[in-house]
């Protein structure tokens, strides 16, 4: 199946979320409890089929965000005791156990906040699903990232590793950042629980500060060489560019067209982008209708994939 199941079945399967779990992410997140509706009977009405659709669907691109940024910070074995044990492919020499070496104490920071998010919201949404969570797909953090970075540079970067240096990171920060950003607003119109809702627009609103985050570090280092006769604003546009023709157009660069600079890339009324679906995966797949492949090399696991 390649995009999302419109099934309208009212039949109870999805389990409620997990009171525990949700407190956990709210702490992390700065959500009040009010916010979430913990306190309201909706909270404990069962989800309809398309709830734990897209709730899934969330689930496998946290697996994958939070394996990139754990693995960064020596902490990917948390993640392994979550959804079972499918393989993380990783480049070859990454010291499982310190993570990479970051020269850069503000890289460095933002990378260990951000996977301490990004495994919260593993968490979160594992626990929301109980049972009816989905397992941890194959993910690939080498071949993919060879390959994206090829395509970004038109050749000119070759063997791009995201945990070689700081700059390198940041490049691969930036790959899922939007995406993951776009891909919460185009799903969260799709759920029918008012909870999870709110839920998944916590989670979004914590994904655009990564993103904000990330690109403002590009911004201040678009000048520099990334690699031979290539700046890192041209790589990361590059990047955008690419996501924006697979992805329905909705990108941006870290500037736009008056040369200004892009730190929350959104349409001309100012609203974040949405994609659907389809969408995601093409980007995530690293190829247009594809159903498996890219940083998924069997696919996504669930009905959305």
């Amino acid at each position: 199946m390649t995009d999302l199941n419109t099934n309208t079945d009212q039949t109870d399967t999805t389990p409620a979320l997990n009171r525990r779990a949700a407190l956990g992410f709210l702490g992390k997140a700065g959500l009040g409890m009010a916010a979430l509706g913990l306190a309201s009977p909706a909270l404990a009405a069962p989800a309809k089929d398309i709830d734990g659709d897209v709730l899934n669907f969330a689930l496998n691109l946290e697996y994958l965000e939070a394996a990139f940024y754990l693995a960064a910070v020596g902490r990917l074995g948390e993640l392994k005791k979550i959804g079972g044990d499918a393989v993380i492919r990783l480049p070859a020499g990454l010291d499982m156990a310190r993570g990479m070496q970051f020269k850069d104490s503000t890289v460095q920071a933002i990378a260990n906040d951000i996977a301490e998010d990004e495994l919260s919201h593993v968490k979160f949404l594992h626990g929301a699903l109980g049972k009816g969570a989905v397992m941890r797909p194959v993910l690939d953090l080498n071949a993919a990232f060879l390959a994206a970075g090829s395509a970004a540079s038109g050749g000119a970067i070759t063997g791009f590793n995201p945990y070689a240096n700081d700059l390198f990171f940041l490049h691969g920060a930036f790959i899922f950042e939007d995406v993951g950003v776009t891909a919460y607003n185009g799903a969260a119109t799709l759920l029918t629980n008012p909870a999870y809702l709110q839920a998944a627009a916590g989670i979004l609103a914590v994904e655009a500060y990564h993103g904000g985050a990330i690109r403002t570090m590009l911004y201040q280092q678009r000048q520099v060489t990334a690699a031979v006769g290539l700046y890192v604003g041209q790589v990361v546009q590059a990047i955008s560019n690419l996501r924006g023709k697979v992805g329905g157009g909705k990108d941006m660069g870290l500037t736009d067209n008056a040369g200004k600079a892009v730190i929350a890339p959104a349409d001309k009324n100012g609203v974040a982008y949405g994609r659907s679906t389809r969408e995601v995966l093409n980007i995530v797949y690293l190829a247009p209708g594809a159903d498996k492949g890219g940083f998924y090399p069997n696919g996504l696991n669930g009905a959305i994939k």
